[in-house]
């Protein structure tokens, strides 16, 4: 992979740096509500500029849902919101045909997919059939109602919350749909002094205002810069070798992973962790991917893309513990 010829690496810098400066602006209104979650906002970051879906998993009240509505609401564009229910159907979410009684005939009723930014909240308490009906949306930007098809609007991003698995009235995400998304990014809980912040801000008798900060077309801009981003070949093997050992744990000497994994991560894993180093170079503001900037994303890329078998979930085995050994065994460039 290789710069465009029409660009240099000094030019391609200075183009990271300039674009890069919404980034503190946006980070610092995101944060004016979201208090102890900085790998949250991170990921969120890194999403915005791959233009790749994210999956969060938490317990409730983790602030999920109002990261994802205050991203939105820094950024000029169309939200929607879907609150995924057990009772909720396919034609809810991408929309269905509608008999025109004065026309007579039926029309496309568009449902809430056809925005920029989709927050499809508590997605795993709706049936895989609900939830697979994003599946077209997600992979191709586009909505089939009836007999026509319609192609969404650029930036198009969809931002789900899920519970996690374990949790009552669940239903796990079908692995087609899982894979659709670039991050799943798991949250945690805030430190003391961080939980002390948002109780006093809660306190407070006027909340915080977000304002608009980013236009559409900047981001769409900015991803542009983000795949022109300098990756050398032997970073570019580095990300082959992390994903097929995935497939192939005993390539790497890891023969003790081989009876633990199901499956390994797809070629979309590759694209995934490829554009994921590359968004995570540019909040560093550099033109070039290193293998740090790899492992800062391979969790949250690969963890949803790893089929555990029986004997791995007996044991307690979590993906983040088979993915942690991969990077132990792959020697970096």
């Amino acid at each position: 992979m290789s710069i465009s010829s029409s660009t240099t690496p000094n030019a391609l810098t200075e183009k990271v740096q300039e674009q890069s400066l919404w980034l503190a602006t946006l980070t610092s209104e995101v944060n004016k509500v979201i208090v102890g979650q900085a790998n949250m906002v991170e990921k969120l970051l890194i999403g915005l500029l791959s233009g790749g879906h994210i999956l969060l998993e938490g317990v409730p009240g983790l602030a999920k849902t109002l990261a994802i509505k205050t991203l939105s609401s820094a950024i000029h564009a169309k939200f929607s919101r879907i609150q995924f229910t057990p009772d909720l159907l396919p034609a809810d979410v991408v929309g269905t045909m509608i008999y025109n009684l004065a026309q007579n005939e039926f029309l496309p009723k568009k449902g809430p997919v056809f925005a920029n930014f989709v927050l499809a909240d508590e997605i795993n308490r709706a049936p895989e059939k609900v939830q697979s009906a994003l599946l077209e949306a997600m992979a191709e930007k586009q909505v089939t109602i009836g007999d026509q098809t319609f192609k969404l609007d650029e930036p198009f991003l969809v931002l789900a919350t899920q519970n996690p698995i374990e949790q009552g009235g669940t239903y796990p995400l079908p692995e087609a749909q899982a894979d659709r998304f670039l991050l799943k990014v798991l949250i945690s809980y805030p430190g003391k002094e961080d939980e002390r912040l948002i109780i006093r801000q809660h306190q407070l008798s006027e909340q915080q205002k977000i304002q608009v900060v980013l236009k559409p077309e900047q981001l769409l801009e900015a991803r542009q810069t983000v795949k022109s981003i300098y990756m050398d070949e032997k970073v570019e093997d580095y990300i082959l070798n992390l994903i097929f050992a995935t497939r192939q744990p005993e390539s790497v000497k890891l023969e003790k992973l081989k009876p633990l994994l199901s499956f390994g991560a797809s070629p979309r894993g590759s694209i995934g962790l490829t554009m994921a180093a590359k968004a995570h170079a540019f909040l560093q503001q550099r033109a070039y991917v290193t293998p740090d900037d790899v492992r800062a994303v391979v969790a949250e890329v690969l963890r949803h893309r790893i089929g555990l078998s029986y004997e791995a979930q007996a044991e307690t085995i979590l993906p983040d513990d088979v993915i942690r050994e991969i990077l132990n065994a792959v020697p970096m460039p």
